[in-house]
């Protein structure tokens, strides 16, 4: 069921299957026309999150973009189903990622070998399947209006090369992706362009945001009181990350 964050900002939870199932973020004022989606989710989990923007009443004509946080499979796997929904939507990645998307290299899709056996024992999709046109390649510091509401995009490498989070200081709203989480956790730093001291750097830089509200792309969200939490995180973990 898609929920209210705060004014403008919803998020539609993760399904998780035998592997997790991203979450997916709406971002735009709620009488406007200019509606973001930060992330897609799993593989044949696209018509979920398309139902769920029905119910919303948002039109998918007002869906002018999709921001990935990163393009592991749990986020980027139902990206072609709701591009045939809304082919208009242009698709911003970070250059780092952009990169392998355009070309049709899927190994950070998949992260490492041993889990693409996996998935493609479990699916049936072609060889091209995560080959994409990207219309924006971030670079992080960039300034965005989101229908309405601003976001400053902060490169947070180490999870994978590519990875970004989306920052309003008005509320000090972090949309974290897979880097950190609630209760303690962050992502894996063993796949494919993952960097365990790059991560220990992107976890120091985002304990240095004072986030009040914490989005990250799978289990809980925390919507008032993040900051303790997330400086504990990064405290923990800083000296395993080297």
């Amino acid at each position: 069921m898609i929920e209210k964050v705060i004014e403008g900002i919803y998020w539609i939870p993760g399904r998780d299957q035998f592997i997790p199932d991203s979450h997916v973020y709406v971002v735009g004022k709620p009488d406007g026309e200019d509606f973001s989606l930060v992330d897609c989710g799993l593989l044949e989990m696209g018509s979920y999150k398309l139902e769920e923007l029905d119910k919303a009443n948002i039109p998918l004509k007002h869906i002018k973009r999709i921001i990935m946080t990163h393009t592991h499979l749990d986020h980027i796997g139902c990206l072609p189903e709701i591009l045939q929904a809304v082919p208009h939507a242009e698709v911003w990645v970070h250059r780092e990622e952009a990169l392998y998307l355009e070309r049709g290299d899927a190994r950070i899709v998949y992260g490492n070998s041993m889990f693409e056996s996996l998935v493609r024992s479990q699916y049936s999709f072609p060889k091209d399947y995560f080959t994409f046109k990207v219309h924006r390649k971030l670079e992080g510091g960039e300034e965005l209006d989101l229908g309405g509401i601003p976001f400053e995009v902060i490169h947070v490498p180490g999870h994978s090369a590519g990875s970004i989070g989306l920052f309003n200081r008005e509320h000090k709203l972090f949309m974290s992706g897979d880097t950190i989480y609630a209760d303690g956790a962050i992502g894996r730093y063993d796949l494919v362009s993952a960097d365990p001291a790059a991560l220990k750097n992107s976890l120091e830089k985002i304990a240095g945001l004072n986030i009040d509200i914490l989005l990250p792309c799978h289990n809980r969200i925390v919507n008032g009181g993040a900051d303790a939490m997330v400086r504990n995180t990064v405290r923990q973990w800083a000296s395993l990350l080297t």
